[in-house]
């Protein structure tokens, strides 16, 4: 489902803010998360694009953008699209475009691109499995990061591995009933 036409900047980056406190923060799905927002290291950009070319542009643009500052400054960006790529399939598809202006801008092992969408869903999942939840945000929305402060973080966390069934068996015991009072968007099944 679109958001709202007439939502402002300061809505969208004030919905994913409050997602990644609650859910990502919150439930722990990152543990990498809590610090470097507790340091103000995240940078919320919004896109106004409408097209994929658009947006492609605004990618690059925040790739150097996010490049071009100190990780203890910036660490990481989430780059908000609103109004562009809101059907899971056009952002799925998309996602290829990412990965070719990754390698054409040689920044493949710099940065890499994470994403997030309010109807995501894991190949191997229904689309109204509870644990598609880990990758839904308010908006479709391309999260930024830094590859060497990721591994930094891997190391630290003996078991990095472990994550992705933890986060699944979190978002299983949390259920529909849990992800909504969260208040982060409709669990999966509502909202269609």
């Amino acid at each position: 489902m679109p958001p709202p036409a007439n939502a402002s900047h300061q809505q969208a980056i004030a919905a994913t803010r409050h997602w990644l406190e609650q859910a990502v923060i919150g439930l722990n799905l990152c543990p990498f998360a809590k610090g470097v927002h507790s340091k103000g290291q995240v940078r919320y950009v919004v896109s106004d694009a409408t097209d994929d070319v658009s947006l492609l542009a605004d990618l690059e643009r925040e790739l150097h953008a996010l490049l071009a500052v100190a990780p203890e400054e910036i660490d990481t960006t989430l780059l908000i699209h609103p109004w562009v790529l809101n059907d899971f399939e056009d952002f799925v598809a998309f996602l290829d475009l990412v990965n070719v202006v990754l390698r054409t801008q040689q920044l493949e092992g710099v940065l890499q691109v994470a994403s997030f969408h309010p109807q995501y869903a894991f190949a191997d999942t229904d689309a109204d499995d509870i644990t598609n939840c880990t990758n839904r945000a308010p908006f479709p929305t391309l999260h930024l990061l830094r590859e060497a402060s990721l591994d930094r973080a891997v190391a630290a966390f003996p078991d990095a591995a472990l994550i992705y069934e933890r986060n699944l068996q979190t978002l299983r015991e949390l259920g529909s009933a849990g992800w909504q009072a969260l208040g982060v968007g409709a669990p999966p099944g509502e909202g269609k």
